[in-house]
């Protein structure tokens, strides 16, 4: 059997109304897609990520920072427990094929950074942190397909 796409969804935990659309959006896409959203599984833009995601049938996997899985959102179906803090960015990089990024405050950044530093392709959308080397995308489908390795839909 072969292994499902794991697709990152970084972002903050205190988005604006479009970061929460957007990121709905991504991860509805994602699933859609077959992939599996991976995300740090708690408020924000990792629930409305989450939310899409599940709503569209898919899985979604959320590192979380503390001990337990009590912290995961509604929405996350495999919830995996680091007791890592931040350092859980890490392990959402690494595990993820590629990130997309919707919005974003410095534990984005600190991922997008071990996303590059690891040759991951990230995707920004509109209001995302760019740091040099990220490809900027302007819907959630098109960061969908090209995290899939695809072209403009």
């Amino acid at each position: 059997m072969k292994a499902r796409q794991l697709i990152g969804v970084i972002g903050g935990s205190q988005p604006t109304d479009e970061g929460l659309r957007l990121a709905h959006e991504v991860g509805q896409e994602i699933a859609k897609n077959g992939a599996v959203t991976v995300c740090g599984g708690l408020g924000g833009i990792m629930e409305a990520a989450a939310k899409g995601a599940f709503e569209a049938g898919g899985e979604v996997v959320g590192i979380l920072p503390g001990p337990d899985s009590s912290g995961a959102n509604d929405f996350v179906t495999l919830p995996i427990a680091t007791n890592m803090g931040h350092a859980r960015n890490i392990i959402i990089a690494h595990s993820a094929m590629a990130l997309i990024v919707v919005e974003g405050e410095y534990g984005t950044v600190s991922e997008i950074a071990i996303g590059l530093k690891l040759g991951k392709p990230v995707f920004v959308l509109p209001g995302g942190q760019m740091l040099s080397g990220c490809t900027a995308v302007t819907t959630p489908r098109q960061a969908v397909l090209k995290a899939l390795g695809g072209g403009d839909p």
